[in-house]
């Protein structure tokens, strides 16, 4: 299938007015992981080791086009601030929570497009200007809450992911990127080539930004009436402690914990950001962030560059025991 449409850079410039909110992004791969198999994302840089690089108007075009597939930050550390919202949803009852919350912000006054994904979808709504990402996430955690919509966390496997992911950014965090809108899919073999539209016009982009465009924006304002002598509900994800990873853990002796052998950079939610030691004995991480440790549970951790645990505890020497020929 020809997933490849003809994209200008005048709808680049729709596109990131509506979308882009700091230059930092992510890429997919185009070639899978020889492990895993899957298409990871990674931020681009201009040569190995050096600084990445800023996303430009024809990065932006290109995405749209169907050449590649890019990753979307909400979060400017700078303000603090988002343009938009985004509600992901991927289980078996994506779709119906998905409208659930898109009747209610209707509700409150809010336009909200509804975009397919393979598994489920995505709502997005945006603002007339960039509101504190902090405030926004306080509203949709509500609706959340009234309407009995699960948001993923705190041991839930199901349930929607909202994204910005984090109330605020130091200057040298990213939070957690998103799959831009009107992209393709480069992962499983069923899904390459898919394209996400949405749901409101025809699926071809002109038709699709003409929809977009016609999206009411939040104002700040009413926003914040929304939310007026709210905080964050009881239970919530947000209800994060910092930990400090030198904390004791209880553990068996003999067992194998990843805080051992890395050094932690930061807190980031619910993780802890370290570098990944498989990718580093590759050359690789130069920034450090590749390893997510959970904080609540450190004996799980994933490298989003697409190592595996075999490989990471490889390259530690403690590599994971054949339980077959014990």
């Amino acid at each position: 299938m020809d997933h490849r449409l003809v994209a200008t850079l005048d709808m680049a410039r729709g596109f990131s007015e509506l979308f882009v909110n700091r230059r930092a992004y992510t890429i997919q791969s185009l070639r899978p992981h020889p492990e895993s198999g899957r298409h990871y994302y990674y931020r681009p840089k201009a040569r190995e080791g050096g600084e990445p690089v800023e996303l430009t108007l024809d990065t932006v075009r290109r995405h749209l086009a169907g050449e590649l597939t890019i990753g979307i930050y909400a979060i400017n550390p700078s303000t603090q601030r988002s343009k938009w919202m985004a509600i992901d949803a991927d289980y078996k009852q994506a779709l119906e929570d998905l409208i659930k919350v898109q009747r209610q912000l209707q509700d409150d006054g809010i336009d909200a497009g509804l975009e397919k994904s393979r598994r489920g979808g995505h709502l997005w709504f945006f603002f007339e200007t960039p509101v504190l990402a902090r405030d926004a996430r306080i509203y949709i955690h509500h609706v959340a809450s009234t309407l009995n919509v699960h948001v993923k966390g705190r041991g839930l496997a199901d349930g929607i992911e909202i994204f910005p992911k984090q109330d605020q950014l130091r200057p040298e965090e990213f939070g957690n990127a998103i799959r831009a809108p009107l992209g393709v899919h480069w992962g499983a073999r069923e899904s390459r080539g898919w394209r996400d539209w949405y749901y409101g016009a025809d699926y071809n982009l002109d038709d699709q930004f003409a929809y977009l465009r016609g999206l009411n924006r939040v104002q700040e304002k009413h926003l914040q009436r929304m939310i007026a002598g709210k905080t964050f509900p009881e239970g919530s994800e947000d209800c994060v402690r910092r930990v400090d990873p030198s904390e004791p853990i209880v553990s068996r002796p003999g067992d194998f914990r990843i805080l051992d052998y890395v050094e932690v950079r930061r807190q980031v939610g619910r993780n802890w950001v370290a570098r990944c030691p498989s990718c580093a004995a590759q050359g690789h991480d130069r920034s450090g962030d590749n390893l997510a440790i959970l904080v609540e549970e450190p004996r799980k951790y994933i490298c989003w560059a697409g190592c595996t645990a075999p490989m990471i505890r490889a390259a530690l020497g403690r590599p994971i025991p054949d339980r077959r020929s014990a």
